[in-house]
């Protein structure tokens, strides 16, 4: 019903900057939030930043200062500025909207396939 499509991901060198984009697209009346997570191999799923209907905006403590999040509300698009990239950064990255698609009906979330950043160093 509803998609999540990602973009942006790739290999980057240590100290670049990568932008990612999600757009959530289908039946969807409102979306509360949208967010990034991220996964890397052998490590559970953390979230990396958001950002909800009011404009209010978390992050990862490892990604403040370098990471921004924005959200395009008429596409219903989010995207993730990467600057200054560790090599800790690398990690699947996973898109989430959290979305009603009716009048009193929902949250639901709605998952991206991920987009994979590698940072080299």
């Amino acid at each position: 019903q509803v998609q999540v499509a990602e973009s942006g991901g790739g290999l980057v060198q240590a100290g670049g900057s990568l932008r990612l984009s999600c757009a959530a697209s289908g039946t969807i009346f409102s979306v509360n939030a949208m967010g990034w997570y991220r996964q890397a191999p052998g490590k559970q799923r953390e979230l990396v930043a958001s950002i909800d209907s009011s404009l209010s905006t978390n992050y990862a403590d490892s990604v403040k200062g370098r990471f921004t999040i924005s959200r395009d509300f008429a596409k219903n698009t989010v995207h993730l500025q990467m600057n200054n990239l560790k090599s800790e950064d690398t990690a699947a990255y996973y898109c989430n909207a959290r979305y009603s698609n009716r009048v009193g009906v929902g949250p639901f979330d709605a998952w991206g396939q991920g987009t994979q950043v590698t940072v080299s160093s």
